[in-house]
């Protein structure tokens, strides 16, 4: 079952749905669930939750500020502590619904999200177990690595100029997330797939989802390290799940900071690209994200 919901978010209001099984009274085991850079919940989360929702998890999918059917000024903006604060102010809200067992709540993100996840699950512990989807764990690293070493000045001083136009008064500086042409350096994700999944589920599921982000978002993602926190998500079962191809949230990354997570976690590593996790993988990554939830929110 599938219904609308919306809560208050520290005066924001964020809107979704909350998913729950369709056998059983409840209350039941329930999973937070947000997306990544830009993406609205049409965009394969709905998939993701009626999987869980099957296995008996209830689900709370919801737009992130400034972005999808959520409210939040200036649309279009990601700031990571916002997002992570929201994760917490959605769980908030899933303990007022009588369908959410309350001690039995997880975290799932992907991608962005997956970084979120593992932050907000490092610092709340409501949260019984995480599963974080090819996170992005360092934007330091993902800055540097996307970003040719020449162009670093030159962004730099497009960051302080924005900064100091909006201290004026000024909107927003805004830029594409993909384009066709990915070597612009003013394109947050310049991969050739990137573009190719975000236009395609764009046309064919997502008519929410705008190709734009402000330029300070790139600026606070590029500062972002999600990946510091993972030695304090213990001991809240931790699983990372890592496309072996990914060249967006960079798998070699994702695996290296996993070694400082300690125990409980789980590795998964599944061949593909980042995108191969919402379509062409989504079998593989949706069932081990709901056997390792099921495991510590339901148990045998």
């Amino acid at each position: 079952m599938q219904r609308d919901v919306e809560f208050d978010a520290d005066g924001v209001t964020l809107r979704g749905w909350l998913f729950t099984p369709d056998e059983g009274t409840g209350p039941f085991p329930t999973v937070i669930m947000a997306h990544g850079i830009s993406c609205v919940k049409e965009m394969y989360l709905d998939d993701f939750a009626r999987v869980f929702a099957a296995a008996g998890l209830a689900c709370v999918v919801y737009d992130n500020r400034c972005f999808g059917a959520s409210d939040g000024e200036p649309r279009q903006e990601l700031d990571p502590w916002a997002q992570i604060r929201d994760y917490r102010n959605a769980c908030t809200f899933a303990e007022t619904l009588e369908e959410v067992d309350n001690d039995r709540i997880g975290f799932w993100g992907v991608s962005y999200g997956g970084g979120n996840a593992i932050v907000a699950a490092a610092l709340d512990r409501r949260c019984k177990c995480v599963v974080s989807l090819i996170p992005m764990v360092s934007g330091y690293r993902q800055f540097r690595r996307f970003l040719q070493p020449h162009l670093a000045p030159m962004i730099r001083a497009a960051f302080d100029g924005d900064r100091r136009a909006r201290f004026a008064g000024a909107a927003p500086q805004m830029i594409p997330l993909v384009a066709e042409r990915p070597f612009d350096p003013y394109v947050v994700l310049p991969q050739q797939e990137s573009y190719d999944f975000f236009t395609s589920t764009h046309a064919e599921r997502a008519p929410a989802w705008r190709n734009e982000l402000t330029l300070r978002s790139a600026e606070m993602a590029s500062e972002y390290e999600a990946g510091m926190f993972l030695d304090r998500v213990s001991p809240t079962p931790l699983q990372m799940i890592v496309m072996t191809n990914d060249l967006v949230t960079l798998a070699d990354d994702a695996i290296e900071f996993y070694a400082r997570a300690l125990e409980p976690k789980q590795l998964v590593l599944l061949p593909g690209n980042h995108y191969d996790a919402y379509r062409e993988s989504f079998d593989l990554t949706s069932a081990a994200s709901r056997d390792w939830l099921v495991k510590h929110l339901i148990g045998t």
